[in-house]
């Protein structure tokens, strides 16, 4: 069964926040799993302020991405754009080991698979988007997350090596289903 997700694009003058998570080393939008008995937007908030330190207020729903193959679960991830009301920048243990703001046209090129579509989107305005993204991957099997982080483990490479060459050949398509962007 395919797994929901809240991600967010935390904007602050031309800028957009980014996390650098453990596991592979690559740059992404904050976010995760939503908990059991927490709205979509309660979950997103929750994993903000987790991942970044940052209190915010969501101010747009920006869309949902459908992120299917890719050798993992499918997951359905809903973006929202927000912006900063308080906290502090701070990483997760175990979880992100950077934080940073970057300015729209200088975004890192360690950009975690999807995300580059979603930060688009973000920073473009758009509304109420359905993108399907689908990942093919050379290798069709599909993996759990903790078989993944075994064979990243045995391989002796980098974390951000490993993810590299894990999508290396990798191809995504992106369809936008509903609404424009």
């Amino acid at each position: 069964m395919p797994g929901v997700a809240v991600i967010v694009a935390i904007i602050d003058d031309g800028k957009v926040l980014l996390t650098k998570r453990e596991d592979f080393e690559g740059w992404c939008l904050p976010g995760g799993g939503v908990e059991e008995g927490e709205t979509l937007a309660e979950g997103a908030i929750r994993e903000a302020k987790e991942e970044t330190g940052l209190d915010i207020e969501l101010t747009r729903l920006v869309g949902v991405y459908s992120r299917l193959g890719g050798g993992m679960h499918d997951v359905h991830a809903v973006l929202y754009a927000a912006r900063p009301i308080g906290g502090e920048l701070r990483t997760q243990p175990h979880e992100t080991i950077e934080v940073a703001y970057f300015p729209f046209d200088q975004l890192p090129s360690e950009l975690l698979f999807g995300h580059k579509r979603r930060i688009h989107d973000a920073i473009q305005q758009t509304t109420a988007v359905s993108v399907r993204q689908e990942i093919k991957m050379l290798d069709t099997k599909t993996y759990t997350r903790k078989e993944i982080y075994e064979a990243r483990d045995r391989s002796g490479l980098t974390r951000q090596q490993f993810y590299v060459q894990r999508f290396n050949g990798a191809e995504i398509n992106e369809v936008v289903e509903v609404g424009t962007s």
